[in-house]
């Protein structure tokens, strides 16, 4: 059965997946970028990513796999992350983490950026899908939120809604809030989207400075730095490295748990196009 699903899956996805590759960007050059390329039901690079199996947050109820049924390249050159419900109703899933951090260096812009999207199934309650940046402060110690988080897109529930946020944690009224600062934009259709954010230092002051969310190319919010009105808060958002993480959350503190209707498999997973790091010129 599973054979048969993924079989489908990678011709559906290889089309599309041919045609496209990481967009340029006018005024950016490319500085690292994934499109997932390589044979049906292989593993990512493992130079570029690692596979997250020990994790417990949110109260979720997957278990992180590196297995190739969770995680996984199609053959139509896109990556696949798939939860599947086991007989005993527990669930696994797929987490990946960048090897590689990218700093948004004085005066110049940066940005982060994937092609994604969802599964077709119409049962999602309990999935929570992710693209996001975590700072890399947390692999030294730092504690979160005060390692910094910037949520890229996030949607819960297969809601046709795509949230961006951040999280900072410290005592900035800025960062006091409890789910952090969230922005929703609707979610146009089940086809690929690309998701982006990007940090800009051009201006040289650290007030003026801005952190955006796009879809599409389109932007929907933007925090400047005279908003967090903390410069040390500042400086962990928006001038600190941030390494990208790519996940299929089940369960958790948002969304709820599935319940018995929620779909196992490729109708709840996230496909991954490319992710690319930007620079401006």
């Amino acid at each position: 059965m599973r054979a048969s699903t993924f079989y489908s899956a990678v011709l559906a996805a290889a089309p599309v997946a041919l045609a496209v590759r990481p967009p340029t960007i006018q005024g950016m050059n490319l500085t690292w970028s994934d499109s997932f390329n390589g044979d049906a039901g292989s593993g990512v690079n493992t130079k570029a990513w690692s596979y997250v199996t020990v994790m417990s947050v949110n109260d979720e109820l997957q278990t992180y796999s590196d297995s190739s049924s969770n995680v996984q390249l199609s053959g139509g050159e896109t990556l696949q992350i798939v939860p599947w419900k086991k007989d005993d109703g527990s669930w696994t899933s797929g987490r990946l983490e960048a090897v590689d951090s990218f700093t948004p260096a004085p005066g110049k812009k940066m940005r982060w950026q994937a092609g994604l999207r969802m599964g077709d199934g119409s049962a999602r309650q309990g999935m929570w899908p992710a693209f996001w940046l975590l700072g890399d402060a947390v692999r030294s110690g730092t504690e979160w939120p005060l390692c910094g988080e910037l949520d890229i897109f996030e949607q819960v529930n297969g809601v046709m809604t795509g949230y961006g946020s951040v999280h900072c944690g410290s005592d900035s009224w800025f960062c006091t809030q409890p789910d952090g600062v969230q922005q929703p934009v609707a979610i146009p259709n089940n086809d690929w989207h690309q998701w982006a954010l990007e940090v800009d230092r051009s201006s040289g002051y650290w007030m003026t400075e801005s952190i955006t969310w796009y879809l599409d190319g389109n932007p929907y919010q933007t925090i400047l730095g005279a908003e967090v009105a903390d410069e040390g808060t500042w400086g962990t958002l928006a001038h600190s490295p941030y390494y990208m993480i790519l996940n299929v959350a089940v369960g958790g503190t948002w969304p709820g748990d599935p319940d018995a209707s929620t779909q196992s498999g490729y109708e709840n997973m996230m496909e991954v196009l490319y992710t690319a790091v930007y620079e401006s010129t």
